[in-house]
């Protein structure tokens, strides 16, 4: 069968399957057929949910050219266009500005709040995913409404500098810089600097894990809790999981080298813990903020898993939550809105900032 397209590597498929609209059931899993094949999940594959199969299935009929083999700007089309369909979102103020100070200059950042709340809200600081190469505010733009409203919280999307025009660690210096000024500043823009958090999905929950070892290391900022989404969290690419899914679903082995050779392509720098939070010791793990880790099917999960695992033996509280019937980027995917996967990890994403951020009792109650 033919490859699983986007970041597994094919090109933008014309006809993706839309996300469910408030109401309607998501769509059946197709048959396979000489001209519309199954799309395995791994080897061995896992089962998956329908509308996630049904994903998959129709990008690998497409069969088009790999995201590694299409100029950045044309492979960032391609996640643009995935992303542009009609889809249900959550009603948010939004507003944008820049942050000064950055490693080469004054950084874009947009402010994400729930509707009709007046007074401050806490901070979530969030980084983005899509290989360091892709994504932007639009792409993530349903699942940052989804948090902010869940969280009773504003949402600092970063737009840091994509790869290969920053290389690491100018992003993460960028991300660091927005975090710090949201705890000094954080009043200019509606937010309570003293209940800050920070999360990030896919190479956003290396960036996310990344600033907290920089926060420790730099004396602040604080936060109550960190959240990793399917995160990368190493440059090895020998994992059973990697080789397990090194042809898919979704994200390969192949596209993860490529990503990592748009941020890192010098291969010493990709030992230092802020590039692979994995390697990092103990002792520097010891007293990082309280993490939620959400772990899918694909390449990246046992690396989340072990970094799960040596964060515990620093003394860091860790929750993991792993989905296995799904795909990489389930909850920043359109097409992938309202799975069953998708509503339980925003769900679990979203208590879990809520509760840090205004306590257990507090987050119950919906009151500040």
């Amino acid at each position: 069968p033919a490859a699983p397209a986007a970041l597994s590597g094919c090109a933008a498929p014309s006809a993706l399957p839309s996300a469910p609209q408030a109401g309607q059931p998501g769509p059946a899993v197709a048959q396979a057929t000489p001209d519309y094949p199954y799309a395995p999940c791994g080897n061995p594959p896992v089962k998956l949910e329908k509308q996630a199969q049904e994903f998959l299935n129709q990008l690998a009929a497409e069969d088009g050219t790999p995201l590694y083999d299409l100029s950045y700007a044309a492979a960032r089309e391609v996640l643009d266009k995935l992303q542009s369909g009609p889809v249900d979102k959550l009603p948010a103020e939004i507003s944008e500005r820049t942050v000064p100070g950055g490693p080469t200059g004054p950084v874009s950042i947009r402010v994400v709040r729930p509707p009709g709340i007046t007074g401050p809200l806490p901070g979530i600081v969030y980084l983005h995913g899509g290989g360091w190469i892709l994504g932007n505010a639009q792409t993530h733009d349903r699942l940052v409404r989804q948090i902010a409203n869940g969280a009773r919280a504003s949402v600092i999307f970063v737009n840091y500098t994509p790869s290969p025009e920053a290389q690491f660690p100018v992003p993460i210096e960028q991300a660091y810089t927005v975090a710090k000024w949201v705890a000094e500043h954080g009043g200019e823009i509606g937010v309570d600097s003293s209940r800050l958090a920070i999360a990030g999905d896919s190479v956003g929950g290396n960036m996310t894990a990344a600033v907290t070892l920089m926060a420790k290391q730099r004396g602040g900022p604080s936060f109550r809790q960190q959240v990793l989404l399917y995160p990368v969290v190493d440059a090895r690419f020998d994992t059973p999981s990697y080789n397990r899914f090194a042809d898919g679903c979704w994200l390969t082995r192949r596209a993860m080298e490529w990503f990592w050779d748009a941020y890192a392509p010098d291969h010493a720098v990709r030992n230092q813990p802020l590039a692979s939070p994995l390697l990092a010791t103990v002792e520097q793990l010891r007293g990082l903020p309280k993490t939620l880790v959400i772990t899918d099917s694909d390449v990246l999960l046992d690396g989340a898993n072990a970094y799960a695992d040596k964060l515990r033996s620093a003394g860091v509280p860790v929750t993991n939550r792993h989905f296995a019937a799904i795909t990489h980027d389930f909850m920043m995917l359109n097409a992938l809105a309202g799975t069953d996967a998708d509503k339980a990890a925003v769900a679990e994403t979203t208590k879990t900032l809520r509760e840090a951020l205004y306590g257990k009792e507090k987050a119950k109650a919906g009151t500040k």
